[in-house]
């Protein structure tokens, strides 16, 4: 295998709708690259404030179960070797891959300079036959991937955040996850442990329900195409080259 075994970033940056996307998806993979020395920025759009069909429940109750999952992907961060983690605080249920998303994205991008950037698939919509991707999953990924490329590297794209001292930055990696034709596979043998330890602190969202069983299974299907033990798979986009300007 190649470059999956041979990168791994100085500084990484992770953006997800949800409290838990991350720990479902790529967990493994952030946490091999703690553990090689990356730091990494954890980002979480919402606080996920709609995570919840309890009939006692009303619209009184979501500030404190933001509060409560916000907690939650603090804790599993600490688990996945995750220092920094930052909620943008949009509503659950609501998000748009607008304009003002992207902005705050870029932002965040030429702050912290990430040499890589994961978020899920913005084109995903049907995962087999009883899965429905969730629309906020959706508009992170765009908002992120169009933050990467072009906003975060072009100058006067959003020029005012010039004026505030962000420079332009290039990402020289974007991760891509839930991808029908992944093309790199990341081995997470050794950070699937880190990976489940890390979701079960979703505790609000898991309930009764213990993860492990399915997380092995989807890890090891996703290894069996470079006959991993477990893995993670990604279309990788290689952005460290010279880009034409538009």
């Amino acid at each position: 295998m190649s470059e999956e075994k041979e990168f791994v970033p100085t500084i990484a940056m992770s953006i997800h709708a949800h409290p838990d996307d991350q720990e479902f998806t790529v967990a493994g993979t952030l946490a091999k690259w703690a553990k090689a020395g990356c730091e990494i920025i954890s980002v979480i759009i919402t606080s996920g404030d709609g995570g919840s069909n309890d009939p006692a429940h009303d619209a009184r109750y979501k500030p404190k179960l933001a509060r409560i999952r916000e907690t939650e992907q603090s804790s599993a961060n600490q688990v996945l070797g995750i220092k920094r983690t930052i909620f943008l605080c949009h509503p659950d249920g609501e998000l748009e891959p607008t304009i003002a998303l992207r902005k705050e994205l870029t932002k965040l991008i030429r702050k912290y300079k990430p040499d890589a950037v994961v978020t899920g698939d913005p084109q995903g919509v049907f995962y087999g036959n009883n899965y429905i991707n969730h629309p906020d999953h959706r508009a992170a990924a765009q908002a992120a991937t169009y933050a990467v490329f072009p906003s975060a590297g072009s100058r006067l794209v959003f020029a005012d955040l010039l004026a505030e001292g962000y420079e332009p930055h290039n990402v020289k990696r974007l991760y891509i996850h839930g991808t029908e034709n992944p093309d790199t596979w990341v081995d997470i043998s050794d950070t699937i442990d880190l990976k489940i330890a890390a979701l079960r602190k979703h505790a609000s969202q898991l309930k009764e329900w213990d993860p492990e069983k399915m997380m092995r299974k989807w890890a090891e299907n996703e290894g069996k195409e470079k006959s991993l033990p477990f893995a993670e798979a990604y279309k990788v986009m290689v952005l460290d080259q010279e880009q034409p300007e538009n």
